[in-house]
């Protein structure tokens, strides 16, 4: 019963993009507003210049009770440490402004990354900047920057949310991976699925 309820909430979460009032990135673009500061879960603010490091940097769209986010946050601090391997930053942001008086107030991110031990920055999107400029689609939506910070890649973390050990396909590591050795991404953009960016729109 649980799982039929599981994979119901996901086919009605599933994003249709809403493009109204929104930009997007395209490989190769440079990533804008990134001296932006970001309320993070631990009181200090932070931008997206002040989280890269010498190869790049994960933006990584995200909230606190997508099904979708649920099935892969348990890969996110295995993704940080990836990242810290290969000098690359990270950052979790979540641009839910319609929801910021409820599941993805603040209050309720700080509670959520505390039960889960985030070990990583999560921040707020304000007013769904990032978002919008981006052009964030889902939870969870990665797009990573190379040192330059021209995108590389976005899409999808990798294969299969529902199993760690059945991905075949880790896209966003892969993607890091070619970062810090030097070398070309070989996979440069697949299609996130989630929920929809639950964002602000003018």
């Amino acid at each position: 019963m649980k799982k039929v309820v599981f994979i119901l909430a996901m086919v009605l979460s599933v994003s249709v993009f809403a493009s109204k009032g929104t930009g997007k990135l395209e490989v190769g673009d440079k990533a804008v507003y990134t001296d932006v500061k970001m309320l993070d879960v631990s009181g200090e603010k932070i931008s997206v210049d002040d989280v890269k490091k010498e190869n790049g940097v994960i933006v990584l769209f995200s909230c606190n009770t997508c099904p979708f986010v649920m099935r892969w946050e348990n890969r996110y601090s295995e993704l940080k440490e990836w990242a810290d391997k290969n000098n690359v930053g990270m950052v979790v942001v979540n641009s839910n402004y319609q929801k910021r008086d409820g599941d993805d107030s603040y209050e309720a991110m700080k509670k959520h990354a505390e039960e889960k031990g985030y070990d990583f920055y999560y921040a707020v999107d304000e007013n769904s900047l990032l978002a919008n400029a981006y052009g964030g689609q889902t939870t969870p939506h990665a797009f990573l920057f190379n040192g330059d910070l021209k995108l590389v890649y976005k899409g999808a973390i990798d294969d299969n949310y529902e199993s760690a050990s059945e991905v075949k396909n880790a896209y966003l590591k892969d993607a890091v991976a070619s970062l810090g050795s030097g070398k070309e991404v070989a996979v440069t953009e697949t299609k996130p699925t989630g929920c929809s960016i639950k964002r602000k729109v003018d």
